[in-house]
């Protein structure tokens, strides 16, 4: 995946430290009150699962934004009871499926779209072009299970770069 990724080695690996970073201060402030989950594509954090109220909420986006490199942070979380092991289940399972359903599409470069479940909503994040983003979207929408889809994506310049010139008719 380090090869087709559309991030470089080095944000890769920031991404993983970010990560890892995030769970060390959402355990002490979550313990067993909540169910958090922090996912990082291009040093965009996104925030999902559930906190019991509005100030853990506060604060364990608080504790993310300040992880050195960090660019910003979706806080997705919910305010309700953590969720149970199956529902936890049927999420990964719908993840699969989306994952498997994007992999199969020929039109698009599944590698740069990073899938996350949560209560059957799916987060979509990457880096892609608008019609990547808008086909992903399609694409996830069609798996059955899938309540809601939510785009985390950053989109690539579709412009042709600067100082090329057209081709010209013959």
């Amino acid at each position: 995946m380090v090869v087709t990724d559309r991030r470089s080695t080095g944000t890769q690996f920031d991404d993983q430290g970010i990560e890892l970073k995030a769970v060390n201060r959402i355990s002490p402030i979550a313990g067993d009150r909540g169910h958090v989950s922090a996912t990082s594509y291009n040093k965009v954090v996104l925030l999902s699962g559930e906190v019991p109220d509005e100030a853990m909420r506060a604060r364990v986006e608080q504790q993310v934004r300040s992880i050195e490199g960090v660019r910003s942070v979706v806080n997705e979380l919910a305010i309700l009871a953590p969720s149970s092991l199956t529902a936890r289940s049927n999420d990964s399972l719908l993840t699969s499926k989306v994952k498997a359903t994007l992999v199969d599409a020929k039109d698009i470069q599944a590698s740069a779209i990073k899938v996350v479940t949560e209560r059957g909503t799916v987060y979509l994040m990457g880096v892609v072009t608008e019609r990547e983003a808008a086909r992903a979207s399609d694409l996830a929408r069609s798996v059955s299970g899938v309540q809601k889809v939510v785009r985390v994506f950053e989109y690539l310049n579709a412009a042709p770069p600067p100082n090329t010139s057209a081709p010209t008719k013959g």
